[in-house]
């Protein structure tokens, strides 16, 4: 490069001493091109050497130290990072938090699309560490160093607990399964291939608005018998769908774990002496309770209590009191009390919301709600009716009260800025972001990557058939009440 400079200058030179001779009017000019090329030669080189030294400067664990902030790569989905009911979430989260905590740094969490997108930030150093089931592949070995929180995946057979239910791969012949993804099809062609040609009947599902939760949730309504998919996301599907068993495996074991540049030994290291000590702790196993043993309890209430006197619950009362503050029905705010917690006081879900309205701790503080009233009937009640009113004027621009209150019914239950993301979805799609039949359609979809890593999407992965029912049941629930209760 310095050669080529050199040339360039000496024949601006040249032309300098041809200008003096000739004419000169080209003097300026070729001063002007010296000047220029001699600007241009060490900003280069400046900055060649500024992008030597950026490159060969190591962020290792003591320069993290001195910045006093963590940054992590992860990827939103039900066992990593997620959005419910505006508190951030996710198992992988909460592992990180506590590594960072350990080191008495700040956490800063990085969201990547996908996997690629994640190992190529860490290596342009744009994050320090990454914090997600990272396969461990040959190809990234020679990039990364593998450490933290290490977990063995497979794939497993989702099905129905019942008297047919499958423990041998040898019971799938002639039987339907359907898969989603490239990975599942080609593990069921595989088997097919062991098992002696097509004796399993493989069902692709090529339909984009499908995902692997939607399977799971056909499996456990009876719609179709068997799906495939991860260990870990199965785990999370039986614990909101108690008929699943999700304990037959049909692969070999994939290992993954948490994942650092090569350049940063420190780091990895004490992610490892962090996690040995971490997985003995009471914190990682409530966290592993949390997201993968807790299952939901879907024991069955009469929503009525006495239909000849009039009463849905002996807590009327209190939903009759508070609903005038919102201008609501007080039956709808009944339904709503059922659909959260079966007008039972003292339930606590899988993310720690509770009471009779399934507050969340956080959003209960926000209402002015002590955190030892929780429990108490009518503090709960109040402190719903106080949070409605403010979803009430978040979603103001839905003009229509009757699909007002679906919008609210469905931030309520899943935090008000999935269901903006849903609003923006169905826009960018032709739909109408005020009509709930059309925003309940995307609320649905953002179970899936394609949808929830949408530019147009702040809040990431959602359960969004979760939601869309919990509108739905409530509003069945009311129609029933005012048809009975008056």
């Amino acid at each position: 490069m310095k050669n080529i400079f050199r040339r360039i200058i000496e024949f601006l030179k040249r032309f300098v001493a041809i200008a003096k001779t000739l004419d000169k009017r080209l003097l300026p000019v070729a001063v002007a091109a010296i000047a220029v090329v001699t600007v241009v030669y060490y900003y280069r080189k400046d900055g060649s050497q500024n992008e030597k030294v950026e490159l060969k400067k190591t962020l290792d664990l003591p320069d993290i130290q001195k910045r006093g902030e963590l940054r992590v790569l992860t990827m939103s989905g039900p066992a990593s990072y997620f959005n419910y009911r505006e508190e951030i979430m996710g198992f992988q989260y909460e592992l990180a938090k506590s590594f960072a905590k350990s080191l008495n740094l700040k956490l800063k969490i990085i969201v990547a699309s996908n996997e690629n997108e994640m190992v190529q930030k860490l290596l342009d150093k744009q994050a320090d560490i990454i914090v997600y089931n990272l396969p461990v592949t040959k190809q990234y070995r020679r990039y990364l160093t593998y450490c933290g929180q290490r977990n063995v995946t497979h794939q497993v057979l989702v099905q129905r607990k019942d008297s047919n239910t499958i423990r041998d791969v040898t019971q799938l012949v002639g039987k339907k399964v359907y898969a989603k993804s490239e990975k599942y099809l080609t593990r069921l062609y595989n088997l097919n291939q062991e098992l002696g040609g097509n004796a399993i009947d493989v069902q692709p599902v090529y339909n984009e608005e499908v995902s692997v939760e939607d399977l799971c949730q056909q499996v456990a309504e009876g719609k179709i018998d068997y799906t495939i998919c991860d260990n870990d996301l199965a785990r999370i599907n039986a614990q909101f769908n108690t008929k699943l068993d999700v304990n037959m495996e049909i692969s070999l074991n994939q290992n993954a774990a948490w994942a650092t540049r090569r350049d940063t030994p420190l780091l990895a290291e004490a992610a490892d002496k962090w996690h040995k000590a971490n997985i003995n702790t009471k914190e990682y196993q409530i966290s592993i309770h949390k997201y993968f043993e807790f299952a939901q309890i879907n024991q069955m209430y009469n929503p009525i209590m006495d239909i000849t006197t009039g009463h849905i619950s002996k807590y009327d009362m209190y939903f009759k009191l508070y609903a005038e503050d919102i201008k609501w029905d007080w039956r709808m705010l009944a339904s709503l009390a059922y659909q959260e917690s079966k007008f039972n006081p003292d339930v606590v879900s899988w993310a720690g919301a509770r009471g009779i309205m399934q507050l969340m701790p956080r959003t209960a503080r926000a209402m002015g709600i002590p955190a030892d009233k929780l429990n108490d009937v009518e503090y709960s009640v109040k402190g719903a009716v106080r949070y409605i009113a403010t979803l009430d004027k978040t979603f103001k621009d839905v003009k229509n009260r009757k699909e007002r209150i679906k919008f609210i019914l469905a931030a309520y239950n899943a935090g008000y800025t999935h269901i903006r993301d849903a609003q923006a979805l169905a826009k960018k799609h032709g739909k109408d972001p005020q009509l709930w039949e059309d925003v309940g359609h995307f609320v649905l979809l953002k179970s899936q990557r394609k949808y929830f890593s949408d530019p147009v999407c702040k809040a990431g992965y959602l359960r969004g058939g979760e939601t869309y029912n919990f509108v739905k049941e409530i509003n069945l629930r009311y129609e029933f009440y005012c048809r009975r209760i008056h």
